[in-house]
């Protein structure tokens, strides 16, 4: 099994599926099996998104693969995981979150220089259709602009 020294799990649909407000880094309350699965880059954080329970702001449906060297201390692969931030960052994405068409997502999973594993979330608003369109366009003539400037 190779654990790498960095590690970069990014959420791609959010930047299409939200227009980013504000971003934080946080750390995450995470078991030891938890934490070695995440060295070796087994996770996902495509369908995770964060919520207030009691006060704490949480990650759900965040994927963590069970590791595989772990005996019946293993963790679940999709529970509740504890967000940790200041008291006056949390006080402020709770009261942002109120407004109709805001969520919490995650946009970066990684394990900074200390070894301990952060994650990059943003207070997002959902797209409309037409702003993705636009988002594609923008895309695409970014791309085509590339291919010219490479031929000449």
């Amino acid at each position: 099994m190779k654990i790498e020294k960095t590690i970069n799990i990014f959420n791609k649909r959010a930047r299409f599926e939200y227009e980013l407000l504000d971003e934080v880094e946080a750390g995450m309350v995470l078991t030891g099996t938890e934490i070695k699965s995440l060295r070796s880059s087994k996770a996902s954080i495509t369908e995770a998104f964060c919520q207030f329970i009691d006060g704490e702001l949480y990650i759900i449906n965040m994927m963590i693969d069970e590791y595989k060297l772990g005996t019946f201390y293993n963790h679940k692969t999709k529970r509740e995981r504890k967000l940790l931030l200041h008291k006056r960052e949390l006080q402020k994405f709770e009261k942002k979150l109120k407004d109709v068409g805001n969520t919490i997502v995650p946009l970066k999973l990684y394990i900074n220089d200390k070894g301990k594993a952060k994650i990059l979330i943003a207070l997002g608003r959902g797209k409309k259709l037409f702003d993705k369109r636009d988002s594609i366009k923008d895309r695409e003539n970014k791309r085509n602009l590339e291919r010219i400037l490479k031929k000449s």
